[in-house]
């Protein structure tokens, strides 16, 4: 039986990724099955799409026994697909793992905490409520947008989810065996072959030279896609020539041109700002080599990063998470920390600074891997087939909220003691025992440091005369059982007294899902 879907997505006139890949696939997916367009209420459309799709109302999903197909991303175009899909299970295609950003803008961006700070809640327990307290002051931070994905309840209320990578997949299944996952590889068209007609054309509208050596960074353009570190990389000695072209809509942080002049490489830089889809390939053919360094990142499957590929050209890409599923011939790895400048450089210099012959037979290969894994028919066909597995299926609906720890409050700082006796008349280089005790001067019961989170440890410093801490990578004093209100727990520090003036800080702690914070403001902190 052919199934009878209904198709929901952002569509042009629409500046968006999905709304792009929607147009590729939808020929395709309706050569397989019966499918119906729903009009987004929130949204516009263009008339050539309705014309070609007629579209019916967004009251209409699901109804005649027609199975939902929800495109799913992290951003504001998707709110009217979210309050269906939250009503009306079907399956979900996910094209961004994290959704947190999207919870932001609807909720804090609209001048709602409450309902941000409730749905963190109920997606991630007590860590998405303390995560979200400090936001009602303004205070937002990088770590909780992209390690708390905020999905969880979208996803439980669907009969499936479909992801375009198995790094995606995994992940999934590791946060919750009971969804339905399938992979699906995104369907990008195959373009014609990069022409030199249209690349000389680019790069002389650009004002890049002809024989120049060209690097390309493609797509909205934030920190997180990190083309600062290219930018750094054209100033190093032995890259010289290379230029460096941006397209894409830049974001508010992103001040590539003052970046590119403080460090006098501004002539080789080209920022073209958002480029129409139609312009897009000639701008990839106009590059030699690109750029798709990504972090942190939501988990998403990069689009313009296998558009890239179907021109015909190399990637180097960050050596993390989804990236990951590309193969590293074609998608050049570049490890993330203190060596990704160094790395990058190398690589600049090594391949596209290197044989001719080289960078073109990588581009080959490339434009190959994209024609047969990601032909637009053979992801339509690899969509129905996983629909009709999923379909089927029941959610697994909403879970009870994750349960908190069983005390070791989270959201103040509680009081507490510290005592260490053994420090005085101490001579230097005298190797003693110090007895640490730690008293519980709180209503809260203190859990013990293995019961995460909400585990109490007490961090240990020893600083000598130059500030070098002579305790890195030795063991705290971690609590080993809880600890009652009231109650005491003894410790023995055994340890040598450094030549000259020293500092010992005992600092108390909690062991939370990203991290430690202060248990409380009463540290121990003496110079000996």
């Amino acid at each position: 039986m052919t199934p009878r879907l209904d198709y929901l997505s952002p569509l042009p006139p629409v500046r968006s990724g999905i709304s792009d890949y929607s147009m590729d696939l939808l020929p395709h997916l309706a050569a397989r099955a019966d499918v119906r367009v729903v009009r987004l209420p929130d949204l516009p459309l263009s008339p050539e799409v309705g014309a070609a799709w007629t579209p019916v109302a967004a009251a209409e999903t699901g109804r005649d026994g027609r199975v939902p197909l929800y495109h799913m991303g992290n951003n504001r175009y998707h709110a009217s697909i979210a309050a269906l899909a939250a009503e009306r299970p079907g399956v979900m295609v996910l094209h961004d793992l994290v959704l947190h950003h999207f919870l932001l803008d609807r909720t804090v961006g609209a001048g709602e905490w409450e309902p941000y700070r409730a749905a963190l809640e109920a997606d991630h327990g007590w860590i998405g409520d303390a995560a979200a307290r400090p936001v009602r002051w303004g205070a937002f931070g990088r770590a909780a947008q992209f390690f708390l994905p905020a999905n969880r309840t979208l996803l439980r209320r669907q009969r499936g989810v479909v992801v375009h990578g198995r790094w995606a997949a995994d992940l999934l299944a590791e946060e919750d065996p009971e969804l339905a996952v399938r992979v699906v590889p995104m369907g990008i068209p195959l373009p014609a072959a990069a022409s030199p007609a249209r690349a000389a054309a680019f790069r002389a509208a650009q004002g890049i030279p002809a024989g120049a050596p060209v690097l390309g960074s493609f797509g909205f353009q934030t920190p997180i896609k990190r083309t600062e570190v290219a930018i750094r990389a054209l100033a190093r000695p032995g890259l010289e020539r290379i230029h460096l072209l941006i397209a894409g809509e830049l974001s508010a942080y992103a001040n590539y041109a003052t970046m590119a002049a403080e460090l006098g490489v501004a002539e080789r830089v080209h920022v073209t700002g958002f480029l129409p889809f139609d312009q897009l390939d000639a701008a990839i053919a106009a590059t030699d080599l690109c750029l798709n360094l990504r972090y942190p990142t939501a988990g998403e499957t990069s689009a313009s990063l296998l558009r890239i590929l179907a021109v015909g050209r190399p990637v180097l890409v960050s050596q993390y998470a989804e990236l990951g599923d590309l193969p590293a011939e074609l998608a050049l790895p570049i490890p993330l920390g203190d060596g990704e400048d160094e790395a990058l450089e190398r690589a600049l210099a090594d391949v596209l600074l290197g044989p001719r012959a080289e960078l073109e037979r990588l581009g080959e290969l490339a434009r190959r891997y994209v024609a047969e894994r990601h032909a637009p028919e053979r992801s339509a066909a690899a969509l129905v087939e996983a629909v009709e597995a999923l379909a089927p299926r029941e959610p697994p609906g909403d879970l009870p909220p994750r349960p908190g720890p069983r005390s070791s409050a989270v959201h103040v700082r509680l009081p507490g003691e510290i005592e260490v006796t053994g420090a005085e008349a101490w001579p230097e280089g005298e190797r003693r025992t110090l007895a640490v005790t730690v008293r519980n001067r709180s209503r809260c019961r203190w859990l013990a440091s293995h019961e995460r989170p909400g585990g109490v440890i007490f961090e240990v410093q020893l600083y000598d005369a130059r500030g070098v801490d002579l305790w890195i990578g030795r063991p705290w004093l971690a609590l080993p059982g809880r600890l009652e209100p009231g109650e005491a727990r003894r410790f023995e520090l055994e340890l040598r007294r450094p030549l000259g003036p020293c500092r010992l800080l005992i600092k108390p702690t909690i062991d939370l899902a990203e991290g430690h914070r202060p248990l409380g403001d009463w540290e121990w902190d003496r110079w000996l």
